[in-house]
């Protein structure tokens, strides 16, 4: 589930992953190439940006397999800085949107692996918020009645669909904040 492709390679060192992490913008790397590439950029206080897509890397998630090699732990330490760092910051609603489908992603992915657990309060909450959130878009009480004003009428429940989408995907964040900054 939370494992770099097959075959592919660090887009940094060119070469296969050693303690891979992936970023908010799905992009893979090594732990150890990505913290090279903060540290020794422009500004360290200021998060790095992806030497792909150049977004701004506000977290970065490490693999699994990362997590529980114990030979790695000068890596981790540093991933995790990075994340406290700049994993708590607010962003802007443009870097939310962004980071929607690699979070939804995630998030369907961890809920679906009977393996992975989600605390329930989050499980709740995420079910609650789409229940919600369809219930809306179902009915026939609309602040923006379809009926009346045609297709401008779906504007309302679009609006619906990406606030809970926006919510439910901060909600996970906060939960990969917490798991990868060593809170």
């Amino acid at each position: 589930m939370n494992r770099p492709p097959e075959n592919d390679l660090c887009s940094i060192c060119h070469a296969h992953f050693t303690a891979p992490c992936q970023a908010n913008c799905s992009h893979w790397f090594c732990g150890n190439c990505i913290m090279l590439a903060w540290r020794y950029g422009s500004n360290t206080l200021q998060p790095c940006k992806c030497p792909l897509c150049r977004r701004p890397i506000s977290l970065l998630i490490l693999s699994e397999d990362t997590t529980r090699d114990r030979d790695n732990s000068t890596v981790l330490r540093d991933l995790e800085t990075y994340n406290r760092l700049f994993g708590g910051q607010s962003s802007s609603l443009v870097q939310r949107m962004q980071d929607l489908p690699f979070l939804l992603r995630r998030l369907l992915r961890e809920m679906m692996d009977p393996q992975r657990t989600l605390p329930l309060v989050i499980k709740a909450r995420v079910y609650i918020a789409m229940i919600l959130s369809a219930i809306y878009i179902i009915s026939p009480i609309d602040i923006i009645p379809e009926g009346v004003l045609g297709i401008v009428g779906l504007l309302d429940d679009l609006l619906i669909a990406l606030i809970c989408f926006l919510h439910v995907a901060a909600l996970y964040r906060s939960v990969l904040y917490f798991r990868h900054a060593g809170s």
